[in-house]
């Protein structure tokens, strides 16, 4: 088995250069975090940076659904022991959110199937390439745990059903670059760019020119296409190249259809462009899951669902699909 981490959007600076840019890197949410300032001295953008990070750093631990310690994990220990649980008004917004996304997506999105996600291995750092028993699959799609299950009232939690695991990999990421958004604008700072793993948010510009990324190859460590991003834009993409593992010569990635239990196949990549908006970076995170679950037949109609205008679809066989509002932002780097 060979496990390849590739980033989903790589990050072109196109002026990183100049020194009025300054970028930092770290490693967060179990991926690579790139944060570039523009315009400012270096210590104004490394005191900022470090605000971030730090920020990052406390998501992490407090989303974390697999490590002891956090308010996600005491509260999954609590769902399955069938027992109320106080819940911080904090989180309480996060779970009605994903919840609400849930709804949305008509199910596609849903965070509340952890179990299947630890199921096939996918919580982990390294996987594992073994297929689960098709019997215990069944049994955890047949239990239907949802994100309407969980009740909070009061400033308590519970859940109706014990099979509930939230898992928010599917969203902190977004959650994470809305935080940044804030304090990058509650600090003043006009020009930046925030990638957290391929969710990438833009602010203002840097030398004055628009920032400038590129969309990871499916199958080649190198950019496909490239585009402009806006002050306030969002991106994300979902690819079956980041967390995966083969067998048999067939690849098993991390995205789950909660309908069947089973990895969802015949996609690549999805890409979604979001809008300026407060919630840009959740959705950009949020939106790219039901249309890669729905695959080539059933894309557009996730992708309406989920109110998105701009997005993309490769499917398995490397064929682009684009909606008419992508083709116009996209510059391919081989226009076959």
């Amino acid at each position: 088995m060979r496990v390849w981490c590739w980033l989903i959007l790589l990050l072109w600076l196109g002026g990183c250069s100049q020194p009025q840019v300054w970028s930092q890197q770290s490693f967060v949410f179990g991926t690579r975090v790139d944060i570039a300032i523009s315009g400012v001295s270096q210590a104004r953008a490394q005191a900022v940076t470090a605000r971030i990070l730090a920020r990052f750093d406390q998501l992490h631990h407090q989303l974390h659904a697999w490590q002891p310690g956090g308010e996600l994990y005491r509260l999954n220990s609590a769902f399955a022991a069938g027992q109320r649980v106080p819940v911080s008004p904090w989180l309480a917004g996060i779970l009605q959110d994903a919840t609400q996304y849930s709804a949305q997506s008509g199910g596609s999105f849903n965070p509340a199937i952890g179990r299947l996600i630890q199921l096939w291995g996918f919580e982990a750092d390294e996987f594992v390439a073994r297929l689960p028993a098709q019997a215990s699959i069944d049994q955890l799609v047949a239990a239907h745990p949802v994100m309407q299950d969980i009740v909070i009232r009061n400033g308590m939690a519970e859940s109706r059903n014990r099979m509930v695991k939230v898992d928010l990999g599917g969203y902190g990421k977004g959650y994470a670059l809305d935080e940044a958004a804030k304090i990058l604008r509650g600090a003043g700072i006009h020009d930046a760019l925030v990638n957290i793993g391929g969710n990438i948010m833009a602010f203002g510009q840097h030398d004055n020119r628009p920032w400038r990324v590129g969309i990871q190859d499916p199958r080649r460590p190198k950019a496909l296409a490239t585009l402009e991003l806006h002050d306030g834009e969002a991106i994300g993409t979902s690819g079956d190249y980041q967390r995966y593992f083969d067998l048999a010569g067939r690849r098993y990635c991390h995205i789950i259809n909660p309908a069947t239990g089973w990895p969802a196949q015949g996609v690549e990549a999805v890409t979604v462009l979001i809008p300026p908006g407060p919630h840009a970076g959740v959705l950009s995170d949020v939106a790219s899951k039901p249309p890669f679950i729905a695959g080539v037949q059933g894309w557009q109609e996730a992708v309406r669902k989920m109110g998105v205008t701009t997005a993309m679809l490769i499917d398995d066989h490397g064929k682009v699909y684009m909606t008419p509002e992508m083709r116009k932002r996209l510059r391919f780097n081989n226009q076959d």
